[in-house]
Parts: structure tokens; sequence; C-alpha cells
């Protein structure tokens, strides 16, 4: 019968991933063989249902099937533990571990990762207009980043840089740790160079030998035609410098002001336009301003209805390839408060005819 790893690690079907993690952690603690209470046979259950849990694709073929086909020829895919003397193991106690990190580290993987510097998040705000046909912003950012005298070396400009000799150039060291399964070496970055493998002969005096420094920064951005409210820049490498690692993003969310005449549908820009009764029922010609500010006359057509939409093609939001949205202009008649005698007297004649 098919086990139920669900079952066995006290969960439901749908927990998280964090969840079987934490459960896996504490019930390792509680069944660990080096404990007085531990239970080797239940640590290798638990282990095995982690195993299978915490792998999205075997977890996934568990769920359809009741048994995990991705391992090759053992068709439960749970982790074979029949090889492990758990005689060497040393005691758990309040010890927090992750099997994947320990095992990756045993077949040769190394827990040393490229450094990276903060990403940066700004707001700006900018006018309809502006978001419509695109723009450029400068900001001035307080940040760290790399230093302006040696450019990121760290060493004084002239000076070489040597060989660092904690980690004989290899801009890591090895480290001995304890686990479950005891010492076991782990690659880390090395403190001195930062994972460089150098060190300057003369440090930079701005920056102290460290490549990056606290300093005003001038960022340039170009805004791009049809922005929308909301919408995220993100300039890559903008944002904070590290000693011997990248620097993070830059992330500039945009603001936009409505405007007070236009609104935006997509690529088409919408407005009301009031217009006399008469000029509803006999036709007219207005004159409205665009937003780029020019002047373009709209013809209304007699007889007109309220709410009608007049269509101008490409004169709306640029959709590249020089092609743009249209401008719909929607009618709003409006109607006279009051009339004077004349004018009560030539509408009731229109009454009169069924108009």
């Amino acid at each position: 019968m098919a086990k139920d790893y669900y079952q066995i690690l006290g969960l439901d079907k749908k927990a998280s991933k964090d969840e079987i993690k934490r459960q896996f952690h504490k019930l390792a603690h509680k069944y660990h063989p080096d404990k007085q209470s531990g239970d080797e046979a239940k640590f290798k259950e638990i282990n095995e249902a982690y195993q299978i849990l915490s792998n999205d694709k075997k977890r996934s073929e568990y769920d359809m099937y009741g048994n995990v086909f991705s391992g090759g020829g053992r068709p439960s895919g749970g982790f074979d533990t029949s090889g492990f003397d758990f005689s060497n193991f040393t005691n758990a106690s309040g010890f927090d571990f992750d099997l994947g990190d320990i095992f990756g580290e045993m077949f040769g993987g190394s827990r040393t990762k490229n450094r990276r510097g903060r990403d940066i998040s700004v707001d700006t705000q900018i006018d309809f207009k502006e978001a419509i046909f695109g723009s450029k912003r400068s900001f001035l950012l307080n940040k760290i980043g790399e230093c302006e005298v040696c450019h990121g070396q760290g060493s004084k400009p002239g000076t070489k840089l040597k060989t660092c000799t904690t980690c004989n150039g290899q801009g890591k060291v090895n480290e001995t740790r304890r686990s479950i399964i005891g010492n076991v070496t782990v690659s880390a970055v090395c403190s001195t160079c930062q994972g460089r493998g150098e060190i300057p002969e003369t440090p930079c005096s701005n920056c102290k030998g460290e490549g990056v420094k606290k300093q005003n920064e001038e960022i340039n951005i170009t805004i791009p035609a049809g922005i929308e409210n909301g919408e995220m820049i993100r300039l890559s490498g903008k944002g904070e410098a590290v000693t011997g690692g990248l620097a993070g993003d830059l992330y500039i969310k945009i603001h936009v002001e409505p405007h007070k005449l236009w609104k935006r549908d997509g690529f088409d820009l919408k407005m009301d336009l009031a217009v006399k009764l008469t000029d509803a029922l006999l036709g007219a010609t207005y004159t409205i301003t665009t937003l780029e500010g020019e002047s373009l006359d709209v013809k209304i057509p007699a007889g007109i209805s309220f709410g009608e939409i007049l269509r101008i093609k490409n004169k709306g939001v640029p959709m590249g390839d020089n092609r743009r949205g249209n401008l719909m202009i929607k009618i709003i008649i409006k109607t006279p408060q009051k009339l004077s005698r004349k004018a009560k007297k030539l509408v009731e004649d229109l009454r009169e005819e069924g108009v």
C-alpha cells in the first residue's frame, strides 16, 4: 500500500512549501536518532516524505498517481537512507537545518552566491500630457554607488591589485560546520576580499578600499510615451552597489495627474463637448484644443443626439509605428434653463409641428 506522505508529516494536502519545511524541521528534531526519545525508523520515514513533498515535480506525480516516477528505477521516489550511519549524527537539540542544503554541499555544491546590492524604489509624478507623449526626468539619489575615484577597484589610481592571501585568489574559503550528518565543509565568500580574489596594494583614500561609497548620483530616465498610472520603470544596475558584486536595480513608480478635460481609454482619448440645443438641431462647427495645444475644428452634424460620440482618427495615444489611437468626443447638449418670450413661442411652434 502506498505511503501517505501528508499523513506522515501531519499535514493537509493543500499545505504550502513553507508549511512542509517547518513541519519537517519540527518532526526531524523530535525523532532524531541521537536524541533519547529518537526513532531512527520514524526519522527515515519523515525524511522520505519531505524529499517527495518539497520537490514540485515529485509532489505533482505523487498527488496524481500515488507514486513518483521521476526518480529513476524506484517508483516510490523516496530518499534512500539505507547507506547512512546515524551514529555519526551530531546532537540536534535546538538545531535548525535543511537537508536539501546539506546534501547539496556533500555532493560538490556550494552555498556561495553572487553578492548583489539593494534595490531602490522611488515615486515620481508626471502630468497627463507627459504620460501620453513621453518625457525625461532627472533624480538626485543619495545611495551607495561605485567609487568615482577608483571606479570600483578599491585601489589608489595608478596602483595595482594583489592576490588575496586569505583565499589565495579564489574569492571563497572553505569552512567546517556542524550538521546532522557530522562536520561538513562548505564554501563561503572570503570576508577579506569580498569574493574578488584580489585586494588593493594601496587602498583608495576616497572609499577606504571598498570600491563603493555612499554619495549623490544623478539618474536620468526617459519616460516612454503612453505610460499608464501606476506602471513601474526598471533600470538594471542603478540600485545600490556592493563590494565584489552586482549593483541592485532602480524601480521608478509613475503617478499620472488627471487632466481636467481629457481622459484615457486604452489608446483613445475621451472628452465631453457641450453644445447648444440649436447647434445640435441645425449643426455647427466647434473648435477644440488638442492635448498637443493645436486647434481642431469639430463638425457637429445637424440632429445629433445627446451622448452621441464623434471619432477623430489618429489623434489619440501613440501606439508606435507612427500610429495613434482616436479622439472620442461625447456630445453633451445644453438645455436652456430659461426661455425668452420669443424663444418660448418658437419652441411651441416646433412642438405643434411634432418636433
